[in-house]
């Protein structure tokens, strides 16, 4: 494929796949005069009062700080305690968008984002309630949380939407910022979860019953969070959503390998990466490097990051430090080296993160540039011929979400289910609403976490008698499933636990039509993809 086709296409995706992500509740700016409290909202947090706002069915604290501004000295270290206040914030509008290249919306520069929005049924009834703490995605690149307010009304639970830092402010790692440096937005989400545990009982909510959870970098999160020692304790469920989506070989064109299946980066290789970036900026011969990468405007760091395809753009994803993450999600997986939670894990069938073609010559091109040598077993597993038209389109969103996504999936469940409880999904749902972003012309199948329009429901869309009762549906289970650790409740089908000896996988579809399925592996031709993907160590 000539080599402007394929950037085209991969700049077109690189958007499209970010946007799946566009957050409905988040601003850019706070407005200069806050909105005014609602009578009978002040809650007393651990820092200091608060008080909100209501509508939609929900009680709303926002932006609320969980740690300091990481700022000036505080940039590209661990987040800190916030000071203290006395007189009662008006936790009345949402909190900046973390620093982030201009895509779907302006680029965003003010790096005091590190809040939270706390969301409370307005009919609660009796306590404690469960908590969900969205961790939002975006390629830990873009974007910020969604606005929680239907799952909470809905499900009857707690929201909690944060803020994390991203791409380089996020995960950059030079060995001059210290020992271990990068993954500051591992440890954000950290820091938020430890401000659930002091502060949500006075919200009416559990902080014995926390789920996380979130979809595509957010579903990546909760496997890093994991497998990393220092969310031990802090939450007891995970909801991995469309966590895998890094190509299956490593030949990305859109993100830094970052989902659960992808072999991070190491401290050492971060750290070369980090040397390049710091000399593109102009710091490498300052006499103290750290000071200087800290003097650095956030607009000049992220025109030099851009989307972290460039040899000098730094790492703008995970890495394996030694100490938020000691292990790759999936070496750590494949070892058991897990805390002691409950998951449920899953993807869209047609879940893809990667160009896609239009004419049978670019199908053959970038089945070859994504498998190499393999190419010529793909083309006999996945013929043309098998498809009808869009033929191309067609075959290779089979073959991308198939190797990245479904059958990655069933793996991770496979090891996980060694050690943990748990409920494996895929998303069958060819027939939601289609996201903005598509190309309406194309059969796009079951999209990359397309049940967020489901769990966080547009104003503007009116669904469907079936997909009105799909939605309904999977509130209720990802909602039972943070309240008691298992998602089959009332309105809901029956849905057991994946084990290595019953791989039941629930088929989640429109109408009341989900089931339990053992077949997807075979369907998907897992035993090819599995015999073929690279170790994670």
């Amino acid at each position: 494929m000539p080599a402007t086709t394929l950037t085209r296409l991969a700049a077109a995706v690189a958007v499209c796949a970010a946007t799946v992500f566009l957050p409905s509740g988040a601003t850019a700016t706070a407005p200069s005069t806050p909105p005014p409290c609602a009578a009978g909202t002040e809650v007393a947090t651990a820092d200091g009062p608060v008080c909100g706002v209501t509508g939609n069915g929900v009680t709303s604290w926002l932006g609320i700080r969980y740690a300091a501004p990481p700022t000036g000295d505080l940039r590209w270290r661990a987040p800190r305690p916030v000071t203290p206040w006395t007189e009662t914030f008006p936790a009345t509008t949402p909190g900046n968008l973390c620093p982030q290249p201009a895509r779907q919306g302006p680029q965003q520069t003010d790096e005091d984002c590190l809040t939270l929005d706390v969301r409370v049924p307005r009919d609660a009834g009796p306590g404690p309630l469960p908590v969900m703490v969205q961790i939002h995605g975006g390629g830990f690149l873009l974007f910020g949380p969604h606005d929680g307010s239907h799952l909470a009304a809905a499900g009857r639970v707690i929201s909690v939407e944060i803020h994390y830092r991203l791409g380089i402010m996020g995960f950059f790692a030079d060995e001059a910022l210290g020992p271990h440096s990068g993954n500051y937005a591992f440890q954000d989400q950290q820091a938020a979860l430890r401000w659930v545990q002091r502060n949500i009982a006075r919200f009416g909510g559990d902080p014995r019953n926390v789920t996380i959870y979130g979809g595509s970098a957010g579903g990546s999160s909760v496997c890093a969070q994991t497998v990393s020692p220092g969310a031990q304790g802090l939450f007891h469920r995970g909801i991995s959503q469309s966590g895998q989506y890094n190509s299956l070989l490593g030949h990305d064109t859109t993100w830094q390998a970052q989902d659960c299946k992808a072999r991070w980066p190491t401290e050492t290789e971060a750290q070369r990466a980090g040397a390049r970036f710091t000399a593109a900026v102009g710091c490498a011969g300052a006499a103290d490097v750290a000071r200087c990468l800290r003097a650095v405007p956030v607009e000049r760091l992220l025109a030099q990051a851009g989307d972290g395809m460039k040899a000098d753009s730094g790492t703008i994803g995970p890495v394996v430090d030694g100490v938020t993450i000691p292990l790759s999600p999936a070496e750590a997986f494949e070892e058991g080296e897990v805390n002691p939670v409950r998951l449920m894990i899953g993807v869209d069938r047609d879940d893809v993160q990667l160009p896609l073609p239009d004419t049978p010559q670019q199908y053959e091109e970038l089945v070859r540039q994504q498998y190499g040598e393999l190419a010529p077993a793909v083309f006999a597993r996945y013929p043309l011929e098998r498809f009808p038209e869009p033929s191309a389109f067609l075959a290779y969103r089979t073959i991308v979400a198939d190797s990245n996504s479904v059958c990655p999936a069933l793996r991770t469940a496979r090891h996980l289910a060694r050690q943990l409880t748990v409920y494996a999904y895929q998303v069958d749902n060819t027939d939601s609403p289609p996201a903005w972003f598509l190309d309406q012309g194309k059969p796009n199948g079951a999209f990359h976490v397309s049940e967020n329009t489901f769990l966080y429901p547009p104003a503007n869309v009116t669904l469907t008698p079936n997909q009105a009762a799909y939605g309904r549906q999977i509130v209720a289970q990802w909602t039972g499933f943070a309240r008691t650790g298992n998602p089959t409740v009332p309105g809901t089908p029956r849905w057991i636990p994946y084990t290595p000896r019953d791989p039941a996988v629930m088929s989640l579809q429109p109408a009341g039509d989900s089931v339990l399925t053992r077949e997807i592996g075979e369907q998907h031709q897992c035993g090819f993809w599995n015999s073929v993907g690279p170790s994670p160590h």
